[in-house]
């Protein structure tokens, strides 16, 4: 099979433009059309839709693009293995991650990346909302849960702890619990899938039901749950690297430091196990692990005050 078509294939199917994608692979428009032609015929489909305004995937080259872009990302890893990467790595590497997350820890790291390694476009899908790395195509992800699902493989980046925090306006206004049984009390701000989950003082085990609370604002977006508490709104329960700023600048007090959530979430750099671990998604995620700051895996002293 012609690789070269297979390159021109992927990058058309990404632009949605055959003659750009030819010019990015050094072809003339006919000589991009003509190759895009011959493979469509080795495979006896139509790739591509086209007309004279626009390009379009087919039905059939829909199905096609992932295998095609495992082919050439299995070429990669393949000639990396043989000493073939000496030149740096070039291409898109799309990359999920939550959007609260990237936004404090992730993109302010971006401008070192791009200097690092100019070839290489991120296209970065950030949502507290969970993507399915198969079914978008990714390259890597972020996530924090256990690995428990065993079409992905993984490498541990930082562990997770969770906290119930509110801001000193919201204690002065309503007090601060004492111990777990005054928290019914209290405005609580909650994720909409949150569940049940123990919390222990190394004596006591309680449960934290969020049913049970007095749920003032639910929220999917952890930005904005952090906003909200820091307004005065109610104890919410955050990822310390959310709120570790706010911890040390006085405007969130944790509550409750004497108690733990036993909640075991972990930071992980995921990526399809059927996928091949490409240089540029591996030179990413190493960038990753060497730069981001895992400062936040205990909440700073001051939070217990």
């Amino acid at each position: 099979m012609d690789i070269d078509g297979l390159r021109l294939f992927v990058l058309a199917a990404d632009l949605l433009n055959i003659t750009a994608a030819g010019r990015s692979l050094g072809m003339g428009p006919a000589v991009a059309s003509a190759r895009l032609a011959k493979l469509e015929q080795q495979l006896g489909v139509e790739l591509l839709h086209r007309t004279t305004r626009k390009v379009s995937l087919s039905h059939e080259g829909e199905a096609f693009l992932p295998y095609a872009t495992e082919i050439l990302a299995q070429l990669e890893a393949g000639c990396a293995v043989l000493g073939h990467d000496a030149t740096e790595p070039v291409g898109t590497l799309r990359f999920a991650a939550p959007s609260s997350f990237a936004q404090r820890h992730i993109v302010p790291l971006l401008p070192r990346f791009h200097d690092m390694h100019p070839g290489i476009t991120l296209d970065l899908r950030l949502s507290d909302t969970r993507f399915d790395l198969i079914e978008g195509s990714f390259d890597l992800a972020l996530r924090s849960a256990p690995l428990t699902d065993s079409s992905l493989k993984g490498r541990k980046l930082a562990e997770d702890p969770r906290i119930l925090c509110a801001s000193p306006d919201y204690l002065a206004r309503h007090g601060t619990p004492s111990g777990p049984d005054d928290l019914a009390r209290h405005r609580f701000l909650s994720w909409g899938d949150l569940s049940a989950r123990d919390m222990t003082n190394g004596q006591t085990t309680w449960r934290l039901d969020p049913k049970a609370m007095s749920c003032r604002a639910i929220f999917d977006d952890g930005a904005s749950m952090r906003i909200a508490t820091v307004a005065g709104a109610g104890i919410s329960i955050n990822s310390v690297w959310s709120v570790a700023r706010e911890l040390r600048d006085g405007s969130l007090v944790q509550v409750l430091p004497e108690w733990r959530l036993n909640d075991r979430s972990v930071l992980w750099l995921v990526y399809p196990r059927s996928n091949v671990l490409t240089p540029k998604t591996r030179l990413f995620m190493d960038f990753l692990i060497a730069h981001l700051d895992t400062g936040w895996t205990d909440p700073p002293a001051a939070a217990s005050g």
